[in-house]
């Protein structure tokens, strides 16, 4: 079942594009270009941390439309100690203080399942805020309990790959989890998103969010005469939105959403 029709029974008119960026540049670029949610992280090439209060405030002022921020402490694994936990609650209260629409997280427990002590802890600390729990979901091995815990604990939308290493390989299992949902949580794909391959997803998942970082890679030319030092820094890379990009995504969406 494909384009309008298909939409139209699941009662969606359009589909919502989410974009994970860390500069104020890249904010203003998915905005410009018809985003209607950012997630704003620090640290992308270890999957995002939590941004400054200062980059919070920044693209806070720069951006109208929806700005989400993840609260991970560091790092690797989901699993955090008190200390770090204790830095989530006050990076929540922060981010409240700065304006933002929402708030991204998510805590695992040692046998990689969800966390529902802490994860309910935070998401009511981080309330009236909406909270999108992450992609600390496609680690758990058991994601129909994991989708429950996710639910009770009160997430508002669940991120996620199907549980495999991008939403193309996961789109069958994001279709299941979909289904399972029903009306209790939005699921949004998340991964590997591209205009290549975002029509067969949505159709493939009935999915009506997507979450993609349609980053460009930058290198910098100012250090290339240190050698050794630019290698270690792997460069001095970094990666930008471009506006014409999620103009382009936003078209390939919409076209989706007509049925083209």
């Amino acid at each position: 079942m494909e384009g309008a029709v298909f939409f139209a029974m699941m009662g969606c008119s359009r589909m919502e594009l989410e974009v994970c960026v860390d500069s104020v540049e890249s904010a203003v670029a998915a905005a410009n270009g018809g985003a209607e949610r950012i997630e704003l992280c620090s640290a992308l090439s270890e999957g995002g941390i939590t941004p400054s209060a200062g980059l919070i405030s920044a693209v806070r002022a720069a951006v109208d439309i929806q700005l989400f921020v993840i609260v991970r402490p560091r790092g690797g694994n989901f699993v955090y100690s008190d200390h770090e936990l204790d830095v989530m609650r006050q990076d929540i209260v922060e981010a409240k203080a700065r304006g933002v629409n929402g708030v991204v997280l998510g805590v695992l427990t040692s046998e990689d399942t969800v966390d529902t002590v802490r994860t309910r802890e935070l998401i009511a600390l981080s309330r009236p805020l909406p909270v999108t729990f992450h992609r600390a979901f496609d680690v758990c091995e058991d994601m129909d309990r994991a989708l429950e815990d996710v639910i009770d604990c009160g997430a508002d939308r669940l991120l996620t790959s199907g549980g495999k290493a991008d939403a193309v390989k996961g789109m069958n299992n994001i279709a299941v989890l979909q289904r399972k949902a029903g009306n209790r949580i939005r699921i949004m794909a998340g991964g590997g998103i591209r205009i290549s391959n975002v029509r067969t997803i949505a159709l493939c998942t009935g999915i009506r969010e997507v979450h993609t970082s349609l980053s460009t890679q930058v290198r910098s030319t100012a250090y290339d005469g240190g050698a050794e030092v630019n290698a270690l820094h792997g460069g001095f890379t970094r990666f930008l939105v471009r506006e014409a990009d999620v103009r382009a995504f936003k078209s390939a969406l919409h076209a989706i959403s007509l049925g083209d």
